[in-house]
Formats: structure tokens, sequence, C-alpha cells
């Protein structure tokens, strides 16, 4: 019976040694990859921003998994069906939604990650990782005017984020079941969906969700807000949460974080800033003042795949007051008993509905490291300003008019044809535009209007950038408005 044992280990052993691979194949698949993504950030200038395909990838199909196949053929099916059709991300024509980034270090920092395999999770397991995040934490908390108690975790995005930060607030506030259906979170129309995605998963579905009026510019109303509060507290309803924005996703704005703040202090109302988008623009000297006040926010949300020009799949929250961050996440587990002896600092497990996570610190470290601040700081300013040129330059083409003046990198626009249906020429603009592909607008509906929407924030996106979206705008423009009716 042993030798049959120890022959069927013999052979399983042969086989899943597959999983370790010698140096020369090791070195042949990391040539093959690192060619192939040298191949695509050689020529990114000349890729489409969009790619419409009829195919949509559906070859990936004929793929099947189950047998191994070369590198080489699996690069060809990538290249096809995944980074040929659709949006691309990492062009600097991706002028929609809000961009993504892919620093070139950040890759490094995954590759050097997924290699070591290095658990920053808890501090027993890889102590250097867990100090690296934490010390990105604190500087995260240090550009917001965070105390040194603050705490936070880096999170997989704004979703998450703002899940923790409300769990976070319902805890602090010590709020019950049976008196959820009278709580009231106040936002604006503005606020970004995640946040209400959130608010039903940390269990507050019932809560009266009260959406505050808004300025012309689409920033909260302070009197109103603090209206609606005196109004609920005297119906009988708890007020407990503001949820504030510093660049919303439509328009940009702003919320008026220090008159809020003011507001949410006096009555008592835990306040979170939803900044993921915006948040980092506080580092430029063009817009720092529109952030004043949120250093007094309960919570907040920052995501460093946005502003500062990550991959996708890092966020931030943060928790001024650390310790109620740490009460509303920690849990022990028998079976990790050994982890909390001799501990020097908290671990992200206790910060965070993640256990096992991804080392996402060495993906922002390495950058801010390689880079310095200042470089950031240069890049978020150029993308200020470069939606402020393209405000001023749209209003020169015939037909176009303009939202609000860009508060931050996001900024909203329409033709208005002479005749017929605006949102229907609109609409159809647009897909000329994706059809076009030189780069990629994304549209939004606002008050029943449909507008175009310009996002400034990829790192590749420069004055010739905004300079062809002009021209092919105009372009496009001039041809529909001639068959329109």
């Amino acid at each position: 019976m042993t030798m049959d044992i120890l022959e069927k280990l013999n052979i399983l052993e042969n086989e899943s040694r597959k999983l370790d691979p010698e140096p020369m194949l090791r070195n042949h698949w990391r040539k093959s990859v690192s060619d192939y993504s040298d191949s695509f950030l050689d020529n990114i200038g000349q890729i489409k921003a969009y790619v419409v395909s009829e195919d949509r990838g559906r070859d990936i199909y004929n793929t099947p998994i189950g047998e191994p196949k070369t590198i080489e053929a699996l690069l060809d099916v990538l290249a096809y069906n995944v980074d040929r059709p659709g949006l691309n991300p990492a062009s600097g024509g991706h002028l929609a939604y809000i961009p993504g980034g892919g620093l070139f270090p950040s890759a490094l920092g995954d590759y050097l990650a997924d290699v070591f395999n290095r658990y920053a999770g808890m501090f027993f397991g890889s102590p250097g990782a867990v100090r690296m995040e934490n010390q990105l934490i604190h500087w995260l908390c240090s550009q917001m005017g965070y105390p040194d108690t603050a705490s936070g975790n880096l999170s997989s995005g704004g979703s998450i984020a703002n899940m923790t930060a409300i769990c976070t607030a319902r805890d602090a506030k010590n709020l019950q079941a049976a008196n959820f259906s009278k709580i009231v979170i106040y936002s604006t129309a503005q606020v970004h969906h995640c946040v209400h995605k959130s608010i039903n998963m940390v269990g507050l579905r019932e809560a009266v969700k009260r959406k505050v009026p808004m300025d012309s510019d689409f920033r909260m109303d302070p009197i109103a807000l603090k209206r609606q509060i005196h109004s609920d507290i005297a119906s009988g309803l708890k007020p407990f949460m503001v949820i504030a924005s510093a660049g919303t996703t439509d328009v940009g704005a702003v919320d008026p974080l220090d008159a809020i703040a003011d507001i949410c202090a006096e009555l008592d109302l835990w306040l979170h800033v939803d900044a993921a988008y915006g948040g980092f623009f506080i580092m430029t000297e063009e817009v720092k003042s529109l952030f004043k006040g949120i250093e007094r926010s309960d919570s907040l949300v920052i995501d460093p795949h946005k502003g500062l020009f990550l991959p996708y799949g890092t966020g931030a929250v943060l928790v001024r007051n650390g310790q109620k961050l740490f009460e509303s996440q920690h849990m022990m587990a028998s079976y990790l008993q050994d982890a909390y002896f001799d501990v020097e600092e908290v671990s992200p497990a206790d910060l965070s509905p993640e256990l096992t996570k991804h080392f996402r610190g060495l993906r922002l470290w390495l950058p801010l490291q390689l880079y310095g601040v200042e470089t950031f700081r240069a890049a978020l300013s150029e993308k200020i300003w470069l939606t402020r040129y393209f405000y001023e330059e749209i209003q020169k083409i015939e037909g176009f008019e303009v939202g609000p003046y860009p508060q931050l990198s996001v900024m909203t626009y329409r033709y208005v044809p002479e005749s017929g249906d605006a949102n229907a020429f609109n609409a159809r603009l647009v897909e000329e535009v994706r059809n076009d592909g030189r780069v990629f607008l994304s549209s939004t509906m606002i008050e029943g209007v449909f507008y175009i929407r310009l996002a400034v924030l990829s790192f590749r996106t420069h004055l010739s950038t905004i300079q062809t979206c002009l021209q092919v705008l105009q372009e496009k423009s001039a041809l529909l408005a001639k068959g329109f009716n």
C-alpha cells in the first residue's frame, strides 16, 4: 500500500512540477510578453481609442480551456479578441467616463507583487508589505488634511471604499436595524450610483434618501440641506449622514464642503465625501481652494486609479477617526490566533471587508517613489488646463453650447441643430465619434437633456489629443447637420 502511494505521488509530482517552470521557459514567456507589451506601448499613439468590430472578441471561445498551448498562440488570441475590439483605456484619446491610468511602473509593481505573492492582509504574514500600505495610507491622509489618528485601506475601487465608509458610519453611530426606516441619508442627484448600491449592501435599503437641491453648477445647496434636516427632525426622523461629492461623474462638480461640514458638526451628522474622481486635484494650486472643508469630513473615498493614473483596481477609503474604522471592520478567528501576537501595526484585514487581498501597495508605492510627487501634480494641473482650453474652443465651433464652467477636468457640452431633436442629434454624434475611433467620448442625461461629456484624466492626454477631439467633433457635426431633420 505504501509503495502504491509513493508511485502515485511520484507521477503526480512530475506533472505538477510543470507549474514551476525552468529558467529557459520563464525567460521565453517573459520575453514574449514583454515584446508584446512594448509593441503596444511603442505604437500607442497610432492605436485607436475605440475599435468597432462585428465579432466583439467572440473568437475567444474558439480557444477552449483544456490542453496546453504556446505563449505565441495565446498572445495572438489576446491581441485579436481582447486588445483590439472596444475601448482602449490606455489611449490618451480615452475622454469618456472617468479614464483609468496604467502607469508602466505600476505594472512592474504588480509583476513583483505577483511573483513574490506577499500576503499584505496581516502584519504577521508580511510586516514590510503592511508597513508599505500603511505608509501610503498615512500619505493619502496627509494630502487630505486628516490628522495622524486617521486610518484607511487600499481597496479595489470606489465602490468597495464607499461601502466600507458607510458601514463604518453605521457602526460608529450605533444604528439599530429596528430604526433603519427612520434613518435619513442626504446627497444630491449627482452622487455616484455606487453610493446607492453601498447603502443597500450595508443593510440601509429602508433608510430615507433625500436628494438635496443643487445650484446652477450642480453643487449641493447648504441652505436647502439644513432646511431639510430640520424638517426631518421635526417629523420624528433621524438624520444620519450627508454624502457630499468632490468631483461628480457627470459634470465634475465639487460640493461646498466647508459649509456642509458646518451643518454636520452643528447637527451631529456623519459627513462622508466621495472624492473618488476629484480628490487628488487638491494637490494643484489651480483648484485647491475648492476642497476646503474636506479635512473636516468623517470619511472620504479617493481613487489612485483615477487621479494618480494607476491601473484599475486601486481605490482608498480614509476615516478621520481611525479607531472607528477598526471597530467596524475588525474580527477575530481562532485559526488566526498566531497572527495577533507581537503586532506593531494595524493590519489591512482589520480595516476592510477583505481578508485575502492583492498587495496593491506596490503598484502605488513604486511610481510615487520613482517619479516623485511633483510630476503627478503637474499632470493633474495639465488636465485642468486642457479642459479649460476645450471649454473655450468648442464654443468657437458653430452649433455647440456648453454646460457649467469646468471646476476640475470634466465638462458637458452639446450641439444644438437648427431643427429637429437635439437629443437625437447628439446621440448620433457620439456614435459617429465612436465609429471614427480617434477619440472616445461618452454622454449623460441631465434633467432630460442629452449632453456629451469630456473627461480629461489619462496621463497620455495632451494638447494634441484635445485638438484632435475638437477636429473630430467639427467634422462629424458638420456632416450630420447636412442630413439631419
